[in-house]
């Protein structure tokens, strides 16, 4: 299986490879977060040598690596379901994020060669791509630790207004950021500003104020409403939320 890489590729510009490099870098987040559950039972130890793939359509599969050689395109790790039971689950989630990070850049930069980028278009796509956070960060949560180390020197401002980007459970029930009111609006864009480096804990991207956010109970990082598939209406009957991740881990330590 060639891991749907067989197709033609029509990215010519930097913002084009950089774009084919957002999408696969969503769909490989998501395996490792949001559907970290199904992903985990993909990458069963008795099965093939098998790689993740993270496709240009946020899509994500586990399959067999492709059979040409040499593949059209840059192969990401082989045989991570191997490892699978004989690690913490964690320590090799962050092993599989690690792996992907690298498989991301390799095709990226496989792109810019083929494509004959010159070294000031390669670098502008390393700094595009090197300001988003890698998939480890996102999986491990490093990005969270690194974003409380940056507030702590802020901590003066910590108030009613900074807590979309902390546990608040004076705003919203503690659990949503909703839609910006009317009345509202000549405080959100100081809110965007100081909390625009709040990521989602699925997708990575930033926070935005005209986003719907929720916030795991648990592991308290947030998330897009639409990554988690929660709506302000639904959260509004939400007394405890639990992310993806953590309702599933509490269901395999339950089991």
């Amino acid at each position: 299986m060639d891991g749907g890489e067989g197709e033609q590729y029509n990215s010519r510009t930097v913002e084009e490879v950089f774009g084919d490099f957002k999408g696969r870098r969503a769909a490989l987040i998501k395996a490792l977060t949001t559907d970290v559950e199904e992903f985990y039972q993909q990458c069963d130890p008795e099965k093939e040598n098998l790689c993740l793939y993270g496709l240009p359509n946020e899509q994500w599969e586990v399959n067999l690596p492709a059979e040409e050689v040499p593949p059209e395109l840059p192969e990401p790790a082989l045989g991570i379901n191997f490892a699978r039971d004989g690690m913490q689950e964690k320590d090799w989630l962050s092993l599989v994020a690690v792996h992907s990070d690298s498989w991301l850049l390799s095709v990226a930069f496989y792109f810019g060669a083929r494509f004959g980028f010159e070294k000031a278009s390669r670098k502008r796509l390393f700094n595009m791509i090197n300001d988003l956070p890698t998939i480890y960060e996102v999986v491990t949560g490093a990005v969270k630790k690194q974003q409380k180390e940056k507030s702590s020197s802020h901590s003066g401002k910590k108030s009613k207004s900074n807590s979309k980007a902390q546990r608040a459970p004076d705003y919203q029930e503690k659990l949503t950021k909703m839609q910006p009111k009317d009345e509202e609006e000549g405080l959100d864009e100081q809110d965007e500003d100081e909390h625009g480096e709040t990521l989602c804990g699925a997708c990575g991207e930033n926070y935005a104020a005209d986003e719907f956010w929720i916030c795991c109970d648990i592991c308290e990082k947030w998330f897009h409403g639409k990554c988690v598939k929660i709506t302000p209406a639904r959260a509004e009957h939400i007394k405890q939320y639990k992310c993806p991740s953590c309702s599933n881990k509490r269901a395999r330590v339950d089991i």
